[in-house]
């Protein structure tokens, strides 16, 4: 499973840098637009203490994290819907993402010109939006030219697709965003995805600030916070700058910087997690022979078999039974074979639901 979250925003937002404090990356940063064209990808581990307390009591030879693929994708200008700052090309590499991080500036620099003359983080977030909706709206409508051409000789057909598509097209005028409407039932979800609608995929906000205006970020922040506790999505505030610098520190001496800003924890720790929220991702964890100890993503809801598949598709087409335990269960009981004695490893079938935090062995036939 290689799932992607696309980091999108105006230019010169500080995409670019937040990309490579993510992924330890070394994407192009510079002071004018359009310096991103074809998008860098990049992996983020994801920090997860569980999995630092399993490694303590198991002492594997090799720890391996659940990870993200972020997708830095060039800045969106006005008139993008239309071709404008390549922006027909830069559309595509949106629908091709899982979700969105949408990186707003709430920094002044007077190096780094904000491409409207201002800064405005709600201004810009309506602007994005804008040509997200325009080029989604320009979507629905070839969509439903070729729908009511197909309605002349065939309506019963298509009637419910035409009207689903006269509704979302309505929508998209008024400005709204195709995600409420996808929401509403599974013909509209389903819809949605078929048309790889861009204000439809998942998304997240990111208030990118001043390092002096950490922790809370100041107003510009504030408002970012306030819209994105409005969607029901995650928020983050960081400085995308700070974190690119304190990336190459030695830990210990990064924790101790950002505890003098106010901050209990890295800015892109929290972004991972949200990015990991985002895509309704969970982790469960393996252990192999005692030597490898290993995080794996799925989505929320996955079988044991899924499960199974994304350590090995012969363990999924194989699958015969799973032998799990809570890994809070495993850390008290000191370790598997103990767990195992006291009855607590439990044997779940092709039926069960993996759950967040599981400890899996899965049995299967080659």
């Amino acid at each position: 499973m290689s799932l992607q979250v696309g980091i999108i925003g105006l230019p010169n937002v500080g995409k670019s840098t937040l990309f490579n404090a993510l992924t330890q990356a070394d994407a192009a940063v510079a002071a004018y637009p359009f310096t991103t064209i074809d998008p860098n990808r990049g992996v983020a581990a994801v920090p997860d203490r569980r999995l630092e307390t399993l490694a303590r009591l198991v002492g594997p030879e090799q720890v391996t994290p659940a990870t993200v693929e972020f997708v830095d994708i060039a800045g969106l200008v006005r008139g993008a819907h239309k071709g404008e700052g390549l922006g027909n090309r830069f559309l595509a590499h949106i629908r091709e993402v899982d979700a969105v991080a949408v990186v707003t500036r709430c920094f002044a620099d007077p190096d780094v010109a904000h491409i409207d003359g201002s800064l405005d983080p709600v201004r810009d977030l309506e602007v994005l939006d804008l040509e997200l909706a325009l080029a989604d709206l320009e979507t629905v409508q070839r969509r439903l030219e070729k729908t009511r051409a197909t309605a002349k000789a065939h309506p019963k057909e298509v009637k419910g697709e035409l009207a689903l598509l006269e509704e979302l097209e309505e929508r998209l005028q008024r400005g709204e965003q195709a995600a409420p409407w996808a929401k509403e039932g599974e013909a509209q979800a389903a819809l949605a995805r078929e048309l790889f609608l861009l204000t439809a995929k998942p998304r997240l906000y990111v208030a990118n600030v001043d390092e002096e205006e950490l922790p809370d970020g100041g107003e510009g922040a504030a408002a970012v916070m306030r819209r994105a506790e409005a969607e029901g999505v995650p928020g983050v505030v960081l400085c995308a700058q700070l974190e690119a610098d304190l990336a190459g520190w030695p830990a210990d001496e990064a924790a101790e910087y950002r505890a003098g800003v106010g901050l209990d924890s890295s800015g892109l720790e929290t972004l991972v997690w949200a990015g990991y929220r985002t895509l309704d991702l969970i982790s469960f964890f393996t252990l192999v022979g005692g030597k490898i100890l290993r995080a794996w993503s799925v989505r929320r809801g996955a079988t044991a078999p899924e499960a199974a598949g994304r350590v090995h598709t012969d363990m999924q087409r194989g699958f015969i039974r799973a032998e799990v335990i809570d890994w809070e269960t495993l850390v008290k009981a000191g370790g598997w074979s103990a767990a195992r004695e006291r009855g607590l490893v439990r044997t779940e079938g092709r039926e069960y639901l993996v759950q967040d935090g599981d400890v899996c062995l899965f049995r299967f036939s080659p």
